[in-house]
């Protein structure tokens, strides 16, 4: 019996297949590039863009979706603050929101709570922003419980409570000493790093006669002073300028009124330096520099002193018995260019802002020629100091609780900027 021969495909047939599965590919085709023409349509597209922003905190920043593909997407609420005045604003910017998201400070418990962190003195007066820094910092989100989890260790000792409860220097020294060097005995965090990741804020010059008995405290450590002299152990690229500000202001803020400025320089104030006898000696008779050698009495009228800020350009700022000035935030504050007349002095927030885009920074040497240089300042140039200045204020002023880009949260990006040099 013959095997049966398997039953072949006539080739007209095999034709009409393939002409059927090609049909059907391209139906499928077709359909699946309609597909996502609609779906294009219905979709931002890629190229797309939001026009720039000419501020600084409305930037473009770069999304990954999950498909890999970058899209633009503005950030909101984050226009509060001007790129004129910043060295580099988009470093600012970048590194301030991660400070926020990042940022934890661990605070020693240890010590008599009357002398120590939990209980600062006040916040007014001249001294006022020590205080301001250790209320702030307890209301803020930057506090950690857990040591481990911390960038930086903060030391809470606070020489202007001290200097308010009549303890003497020597006590003082005693004070610190022994404090210091029981969180050392007891703590493993200082010897990891001899205390390059610790920090302790003073704003008054006691602080210095206060640490005295702790040299490598002062070394290694991150001071944060209102004093920042660099011929008194202030070291720039560790230490942090802290403003000093006397708070509350007499005044509502001053700013953006060029036209009601009619008096070209103002000073008035004791002759407790050099300079400030140099500077009343040369010009407390000139017509056009209203300069005193005493501060103005109230019998005068109420808040004179205060409201000339408001009527002057410029607003001297001589260093007093330390290169720094509570008149400098005063100036600020009322909208006055502040005029730096202090050898050695690093400015608060130097590092972030450019001081020479809203302050005549000179030296000591120039005040004899001081007339001649603010006249020589262009009326332009003058509303272009003015303006930026106004844009600064924010920076300059302590709140309580903290309010975000003012002095407490500068102060805390200062140090958020030192810990990557010392972290463990």
């Amino acid at each position: 019996m013959s095997a049966a021969k398997p039953t072949q495909t006539p080739p007209t047939a095999a034709i009409c297949t393939l002409q059927g599965s090609l049909l059907t590919l391209a139906i499928v085709t077709l359909l699946s590039f309609t597909c996502l023409s609609l779906k294009s349509l219905n979709s931002p597209s890629i190229s797309s863009s939001t026009p720039p922003s000419t501020t600084l905190f409305a930037p473009q920043v770069r999304v990954v979706d999950k498909d890999g593909i970058n899209q633009a997407e503005r950030v909101e609420g984050e226009d509060e603050v001007s790129s004129d005045v910043f060295h580099s604003p988009e470093v600012f910017r970048l590194n301030y929101a991660e400070m926020e998201r990042k940022f934890k400070v661990y605070i020693y418990r240890d010590g008599d709570p009357k002398t120590y962190y939990q209980t600062p003195r006040k916040l007014t007066g001249k001294y006022a922003s020590e205080g301001y820094f250790f209320q702030n910092i307890r209301e803020s989100r930057f506090i950690t419980d857990d040591p481990d989890k911390a960038d930086l260790f903060f030391i809470p000792i606070s020489c202007h409570k001290m200097r308010g409860l009549a303890t003497s220097y020597e006590n003082m020294t005693v004070i610190v000493k022994e404090y210091v060097e029981s969180l050392i005995a007891k703590y493993p965090y200082w010897n990891r790093t001899l205390g390059a990741d610790h920090f302790f804020v003073v704003c008054q010059d006691v602080g210095v006669r206060a640490t005295e008995g702790l040299p490598f405290l002062v070394k290694n450590s991150i001071r944060v002073a209102c004093s920042p002299s660099y011929d008194v152990g202030f070291i720039p690229h560790k230490d942090v300028a802290l403003p000093q500000v006397l708070q509350p202001f007499a005044l509502p803020r001053g700013g953006n009124d060029v036209e009601n400025r009619t008096i070209l320089g103002y000073w008035a104030g004791s002759r407790n330096s050099k300079i400030r006898v140099i500077l009343a000696r040369e010009w407390m008779n000139d017509t056009e520099l209203y300069v005193k050698d005493s501060r103005i009495s109230r019998a005068t009228g109420e808040l004179v002193y205060q409201k000339k800020f408001y009527r002057s350009k410029f607003c001297i700022c001589p260093g007093g018995s330390q290169v720094n000035s509570a008149r400098i935030a005063d100036s600020i504050h009322y909208g006055c260019i502040p005029v730096i007349l202090s050898d050695y002095y690093d400015l608060p927030f130097n590092d972030i802002l450019d001081w020479k885009k809203f302050s005549v920074i000179l030296k000591q040497k120039d005040v004899y020629q001081l007339k001649q240089i603010l006249k020589s300042i262009t009326q332009t140039e003058f509303v272009s100091l003015h303006n930026n200045l106004v844009k600064i204020q924010k920076h300059f002023q302590w709140n309580t609780p903290p309010v975000k880009y003012d002095a407490f949260h500068m102060v805390m990006y200062e140090l958020w900027l030192r810990h990557y040099l010392i972290k463990y």
